[in-house]
Order: C-alpha cells, then structure tokens, then sequence
C-alpha cells in the first residue's frame, strides 16, 4: 500500500510511468587497441570487399546479401518484431466493436418467471434484436502498456541490428570461402607443377639407368615419388569442391549450379590493410551485434516498468451505444435505443507477492541482458586482436616464405643439373624436390590465409555497417 499511495496522487493530476528510464551501459575499454598499427584510420569502412580489387569477389558477396537465406531468416524477424511493437501500440488506444445479434427465449412455466409470465397473460416466448458497438479503454496511468510498448520497440531496434549483424557475416563468410578456394586452387597448381617436375626427372632417371650409368632402384625412387606427388592433389581436389559448394550455398544457390563462373583459376588478391577506429570504445558504435545486445539491455529495462506497474491500480472505460427491441420492423426507432456506460477499477491489491516475483525476474532478465551486452564487448575486441594479430603475423610469414621458396627453387635446379652431371645422387635431388613442394604449399596456404585475417580484420572492425543501419556503397 505504501507503494501504490504516492501513484495514486500522481494519477490524480496525470499519467505517470513508473520503472527505470534507460541510460546506456559503459565498460572500461583501453583507449587504443594493441595492434593500433595495423589498421589504416583513414580509410572507408564501406564495401570493404571491394579492397582486394577483385570484381568476382565484389559480385558474389552482393549476391549473397540479396539471396542468401539466413538474411531472408533476419528480415523475416524483422516483420515479426514490427508486428509485435504495432500491436503493444495499439494496446494504449480505445478498442471499438461492432455488436449485433438476435435472442430466442421461450421461458419455462415451472420457473418463478414463468409463473408470473402466465399469471399475467403474457408471452412466455420472443425473439430480441440488438445492433450496437461497445468501446473499452484501459487509462495507461502508470505507464504499464507505454512501457511493454517500449520493451517491444527496442525489441526491434535490436532485431534490425541483428539483420545487419548477419549481413556482415554472410558478407565476411562468403569473402572468406572464396579466398580459401583461392588458396586451394593455388596449392593445387603447386603440386601439379611439382608433378610435372617429378615426370621430367623420371624421365632423366629412365634414360641414365638405360645408359647404365643409374640404378633400377633410383628409377623406381623417382617413380615413387612422382606418384606421392600426384597422390596429394587428391584432398585439395575435394577440398576445392567443398568450397565450391560453400559458396554456391552462401549465394543462395543449390552446389553445382554456379561452377563455371567458379572454377577457373585466379590468383589469390593481396590482402589490403584493414580501415576502421583504432579505438576500441567505437565498436560500441560500428558492431551491429553490440548495438542489438544494447537495445535488450533498453527492452528489458522497460520490462521493469511494466512489471512495476501493476503495484498499482487499473482503471478502465467502457459504453456501449445500439438499438434492441422485440421486432425489426421497431428497431431503429428511438424508443429502440439503448446506452449504457462504465468504469471498472483492478488492482493487485492481495497478489503483491507475485508481483514481487514479477518484478524480480524482470530485474534479472535485465541483468542477464547485460551480462550479454558486456560480453559481446569483450568478445568484440577479443576478435580485433585476434585478427590483427593473425594479419601482421601471416604478413612477416609470406615474406619469409617467399625468400624460402626463391633460395629452394634454386637449389633444386641446382641439384637437378649436379645429378645429371653424375656429381651428386638422386637423394639429393628428390630431397630438394620435397622441400621445395612443402615450402610453396606452404606459401600459398599463408597468402590466403593473410588475405583471410583482413577479411576477419574488416569484420571484427564492424566494417560493412553504418550505425543507422544502413548500408554504404
């Protein structure tokens, strides 16, 4: 009763609405990221795909944000959360009904009415005609139905964020599966150029053991190796189907309809130095799935509200307006109309322990939500870091490689003509062999991957994403 005295003088003068008003949550974040370096500040965020200059690349991930069926899944939330918040809206406004109907009564003669009914002479059967419309209205004093109408708001603030937190990862997914396919197809040349290789010293090892000069098992040495060769392009052959695959799915396509645009070969584009803030508070602003996380935060502490509110008293209007009467033929005359108008009150007054229990579970649902929020933070700059790191790192490895892989191709040249000379054995040139195939295998794995950590860069970032939820271009 405490509770409900101060409202109810409030209610007196005006509606008021009870509950927490939402104030944004904060945490602590470092002023810059670790890895500040690797990001290009000044750069455009937008279309970010369009930075590795390749235009198949540019064209499939605007397919898959028109076609792709989780996006489909995300508007389609969308639609429901609208409908939800136009109905909470809707719940604040008068309901009018349209009523009308026609009563048949024959009245019982055992009854006490009917006793009377035949005493007096009267008909103990007629038919009644009624036409009208009755309206309610429930008085939001306490803000109760403006609150659930906030939740429900917020609510799809969040799942239009979420829409475009999918757009990004279909976007990042499908700029990611064509860049390991990339790098397959790269590690596939590899080896069949290695195979090539191998075929031509068997060929060298065939004619020294035809001249004598060769053993029968170097021949078969060679053999063996040239077929281990061949034998390992068969898992990046399946490989590149499954990523094909991938693709096709992520476009919204059933896998094999989209292979001839897929299959030939192209190089793997370098990876550009990912754009954004260098500071990590502005993933508050630029991750769509923080911004969700926030606005459940808001709804839940609407919830509160509504759940507050029903400490107090419900007071609602209703009144019907029509005309009745025994014939048609009177119906819509004046003696035929009837009115009638009201106002009922509830209240809890005898249930405030549910109440209690309503309001404690709002309280910890707002508290889950954010748990959520501040986790998704983390997690959020947990992901720029890793990707940062994941890019410098694969940067200095490419470098290396490519030295590794000058220096060995060298040398297997090197040893190819000092067995030909008879200077050295064939060890030594199938050892060269070997190490030149992991080497390049090697490197065309890391500039893919290199090429992936900016794609994960980009979207750890938020790029893609405006925080009006709009998508630039």
């Amino acid at each position: 009763m405490k509770r409900a005295l101060p409202a109810v003088a409030c209610a007196a003068l005006t509606a008021c609405t009870v509950g927490p008003n939402h104030v944004a949550p904060s945490i602590a974040l470092t002023p810059t990221f670790v890895r500040a370096g690797a990001i290009d500040t000044h750069g455009d965020t937008a279309a970010w795909w369009r930075s590795f200059d390749d235009p198949l690349l540019a064209e499939l991930v605007a397919r898959a944000i028109a076609n792709n069926p989780d996006i489909e899944v995300a508007r389609a939330r969308i639609g429901q959360a609208r409908a939800v918040a136009r109905a909470a809206g809707a719940a604040l406004l008068p309901n009018v009904d349209a009523t009308g109907g026609v009563t048949t009564i024959s009245q019982s003669r055992e009854t006490a009415i009917g006793r009377v009914t035949q005493a007096l002479g009267l008909d103990r059967g007629y038919t009644e005609y009624s036409v009208g419309a009755q309206a309610g209205w429930e008085l939001d004093l306490f803000g109760g139905n403006r609150r659930l109408r906030e939740a429900s708001l917020r609510e799809l603030e969040a799942s239009e964020a979420e829409e475009a937190a999918v757009r990004v990862a279909i976007a990042a997914e499908t700029a990611d599966a064509y860049l390991m396919l990339r790098g397959l197809q790269a590690r596939l040349e590899v080896a069949e150029r290695q195979a090539t290789n191998q075929t031509t010293l068997v060929a060298l090892v065939r004619q020294r053991v035809d001249e004598g000069v060769a053993a029968e098992r170097e021949l078969n040495r060679a053999r063996a190796a040239a077929e281990a060769v061949q034998a390992s392009t068969a898992p990046l052959r399946a490989a590149i189907d499954a990523q094909l695959s991938r693709l096709e799915v992520l476009l919204g396509q059933q896998p094999g309809t989209e292979r001839a645009a897929l299959q030939p070969v192209s190089p793997i584009p370098s990876a550009p130095m990912p754009a954004g803030s260098s500071a990590p508070a502005e993933l508050l602003r630029r991750r769509p799935d923080i911004i969700a996380a926030e606005r459940r935060v808001a709804a839940s502490d609407a919830r509160i509200g509504a759940a507050l509110a029903d400490y107090y008293p419900h007071v609602s209007l209703s009144g019907l307006v029509g005309v009745a009467s025994l014939g048609t033929g009177n119906l819509f005359t004046g003696n035929a109309v009837q009115a009638s108008g009201g106002a009922a009150l509830r209240w809890r007054l005898f249930d405030f322990g549910r109440v209690d229990a309503e309001v404690a579970g709002a309280r910890a649902h707002r508290a889950e939500a954010l748990a959520t929020w501040r986790g998704t933070v983390l997690r959020a700059a947990e992901e720029v870091e890793t990707a940062l790191s994941r890019l410098g790192e694969a940067h200095r490895q490419r470098a290396n490689l490519e030295r590794q892989v000058s220096a060995l191709s060298r040398a297997r040249a090197q040893a190819q003509d000092a067995y030909t000379g008879g200077i050295v054995g064939l060890i030594e040139v199938t050892d060269a062999d070997r190490e030149l195939l992991a080497a390049s295998d090697t490197l065309a794995s890391v500039r893919a991957e290199e090429a992936r950590a900016a794609v994960a860069a980009y979207r750890a970032l938020g790029g893609g994403w405006m925080s009006d939820g709009k998508e630039r271009s």
